[in-house]
């Protein structure tokens, strides 16, 4: 990877990054290529194969899928070879997750078991602790779950009720509480478990399930993923050893909040996934479908839908890629014992994981619908598998905090940096050809949230009020990350394989569209902060005129490509 700087988290809304500083799969090492074709035909020749039997909750078919992913060395991906692991980066686990995803209910319970199951040992707990559970994590022979949520906290975790007591000799905690929406909960052997040390402090523990009075509830009877265990954690009197203790009394929401962040980023490379087997499937089935004499895959709406779920993939894929090769960038370096380090560097790029986790949700869904769509009466049948896909989708929205919650997030935290009103004026735009798009993006970010800041203080940050606002200013935020992601990845697939020709088309259709997203968000915002149409009108102005641009024609070719492949193809 060819790094000229070392850009910091949300940098994207004010700094041009040329292409060699903007990692994306074009730029995939030997190794990772291998790793995605190892998990590629795991996922093929052993999980899809039992599909039928994941889905009717035949927990044991999950169990032995799991301890095979241990012996692969799936399980561990990012966990060092001393404990256990594979000693992996972010990009190849999230090439990992993007290859589980072809089945969502497995891909849940293997997330919960590789991700927010073991990082918070490794990132927050003690040598002990990583030497005492780690290894056998990450061989799969113990199984883990995360339990964060409660029945009255959802989105506001830290309300949690769930308490935790020093025992009087000190040797233990006793905790109490119930925790709700627990993956992994009817098979897991360790539950990564959250409470409040004195009903005050808000901290973390590793819990096991063979400890005195730790139960689970009844199977929640869920819209999707079906095939995955999510059940209550009940907790009455359970002594948990002092030493279990991952982090610091007090410091719980450190371990929750920078572990939500890699899961945020990993549930858009299951987004990339998932999406990718739809429209796969798509493909197929309007090429083979047969309406008016003719496969419906020669009528232009349909060819628009094809083409408009590939331009979102293609976005999506380079987003998630980026932000994990950021996010290694961050850790690289860092001691695992520096704890201070860690969470800054986990910290960094919270926006972009947000950004990932809101994009690759939606557009997932996007995909979804658009393939049952295609399907027509098929896609509502469960006969056809797109009915599940649709229905798995739907949550992922509302996991690792919800759309809104996240769009309230990015919103703020760049506001907090104030980036666009102290530093867009300084840089220069010869980096990038494509850069009149985007510059008036971020002067039109920059003049909002100027405006507000100045309308609404620091107050906006924290009150929350006027969220509409907010959403707007997130909204603008996702579209200038992923416009400067497709103009630097457009450029780098040129000699990289995959499509050039179709790489430039989706980089063209995309940034066509954003403009006039951005350019509507932006005037109802500036009616809203009451700024006077002299101000506004030179930031819109930019953003609306005329292009020369025939999207028709541009997402028929797109159309084509994909038709002629029977796949996409897009990508390296």
């Amino acid at each position: 990877m060819n790094r000229v700087i070392k850009p910091s988290g949300g940098s994207f809304i004010v700094d041009n990054h040329r292409p060699p500083e903007i990692f994306s799969p074009e730029d995939f090492s030997e190794e990772q290529i291998l790793i995605r074709e190892t998990a590629q035909r795991f996922v093929e020749n052993e999980v899809l194969p039992e599909a039928i039997r994941i889905e009717r909750q035949e927990w044991d078919v999950t169990v032995r899928l799991l301890k095979r992913c241990g012996e692969l060395g799936l399980a561990g991906l990012e966990i060092p070879e001393c404990f256990g692991g594979s000693g992996l980066n972010r990009v190849s686990s999230m090439i990992v997750a993007e290859q589980m995803a072809r089945l969502g209910s497995f891909s849940v319970s293997w997330g919960g078991q590789s991700g927010i199951g073991s990082l918070p040992i490794l990132y927050f707990g003690s040598n002990e602790l990583r030497n005492k559970y780690l290894p056998s994590l990450c061989a799969a022979e113990k199984i883990s779950a995360y339990a964060l949520s409660e029945a009255s906290s959802g989105s506001d975790a830290l309300a949690a009720r769930t308490s935790a007591v020093r025992s009087a000799d000190g040797t233990h905690w006793i905790l109490n509480g119930e925790k709700m929406w627990v993956t992994n909960a009817a098979f897991a052997d360790i539950f990564i478990t959250f409470a409040k040390v004195n009903g005050e402090h808000f901290s973390c523990f590793a819990v096991e399930k063979s400890f005195k009075g730790v139960s689970t509830g009844a199977e929640e009877h869920k819209m999707g993923l079906k095939g995955s265990s999510t059940r209550p954690l009940i907790l009455v009197d359970v002594p948990v050893p002092a030493e279990n203790l991952i982090g610091d009394v007090g410091k719980g929401h450190e371990v929750a909040l920078n572990i939500l962040n890699i899961g945020r980023a990993k549930l858009g490379a299951a987004a990339v996934g998932a999406s990718k087997l739809a429209l796969n499937d798509s493909i197929r089935y309007s090429s083979q479908r047969i309406a008016f004499g003719k496969s419906i895959s020669s009528f232009g709406a349909i060819q628009q839908k094809l083409a408009q779920m590939a331009v979102r993939v293609w976005i999506l894929e380079g987003l998630v890629y980026r932000t994990a090769a950021l996010m290694d960038e961050a850790l690289a370096g860092i001691d695992i014992d520096d704890s201070r380090g860690i969470r800054s560097a986990l910290r960094e790029f919270a926006v972009e994981c947000s950004i990932v986790k809101v994009f690759g949700s939606e557009t997932l869904d996007f995909v979804v619908d658009e393939t049952v769509q295609i399907y027509g009466g098929y896609g509502f049948s469960a006969d056809y598998p797109v009915e599940r896909y649709y229905r798995d989708a739907r949550v992922n929205r509302i996991f690792e905090g919800t759309n809104e919650i996240n769009r309230l997030m990015i919103s703020a935290m760049l506001l907090r940096q104030r980036f666009a009103a102290s530093k867009l004026s300084s840089h220069s735009n010869e980096h990038i050809p494509e850069t009149g798009i985007l510059h008036a993006a971020r002067a039109a970010f920059a003049m909002l949230s100027n405006a507000a800041m100045q309308k609404y203080g620091d107050s906006l940050c924290r009150s929350g009020q006027e969220q509409e606002l907010q959403l707007v200013l997130a909204d603008i935020a996702i579209d200038i990350y992923a416009m400067e992601t497709a103009l630097a990845r457009s450029q780098k697939s040129m000699p990289a394989g995959g499509s050039p020709e179709t790489s430039q088309d989706i980089s063209a259709v995309f940034l066509n569209d954003a403009r006039y997203r951005i350019a509507n968000l932006a005037t109802h915002a500036f009616a809203h902060l009451n700024v006077p149409q002299k101000l506004a009108e030179p930031i819109i102005q930019p953003l609306v005129q005329w292009s020369a641009l025939d999207s028709i024609a541009t997402r028929r070719r797109i159309a084509q490509h994909l038709l002629s492949s029977g796949r996409y193809t897009v990508s390296p």
